[in-house]
């Protein structure tokens, strides 16, 4: 897989709102990651950009197997291949979802980018995904984002 972005961008490590915040997501979050994804499966399946995936599985994932996933999403990013945020709570650090933004495999996108939040904070779904759009489009070189995701 080619690097979504050219080599002299810098990829922001950070964003933050009054609400949250995001940093790149890897294996040191594994047990809040873990937490926040299986306590809302439900809401994350119903949520644009999922409703159409096979993440996350209905019967979840062991811990293990989630580690493994966030050191490859961890390797993406240091590739640059992929970008995978998780997104905390500005107060108390809590995972409250998380933000992907892959190459897309349609030739008329740059990007696909997704999100989703834990279903107790299901009111920052929309803020989540506009703070998200208005950061690539300001920040990133990354112009042509894939529909079917509320970003």
């Amino acid at each position: 897989m080619d690097p979504l972005v050219p080599p002299e961008f810098e990829v922001p490590t950070t964003l933050v709102t009054v609400r949250f915040r995001l940093e790149p997501l890897g294996p040191q979050h594994n047990d809040a990651d873990h937490a926040a994804w299986t306590s809302s499966i439900e809401h994350i399946s119903q949520t644009p950009g999922f409703d159409d995936r096979d993440w996350p599985p209905p019967a979840g994932m062991s811990l293990a197997e989630n580690r493994a996933d966030l050191q490859r999403h961890a390797e993406d990013f240091v590739r640059r291949r992929g970008f995978t945020y998780t997104v905390l709570d500005i107060e108390t650090d809590d995972v409250i979802g998380c933000v992907y933004i892959y190459p897309s495999d349609r030739a008329d996108h740059d990007a696909d980018v997704r999100s989703w939040v834990r279903a107790d904070r299901a009111e920052l779904d929309g803020q989540l995904a506009s703070t998200v759009a208005s950061w690539l489009d300001g920040d990133w070189p990354v112009r042509r984002i894939s529909p079917g995701r509320t970003v």
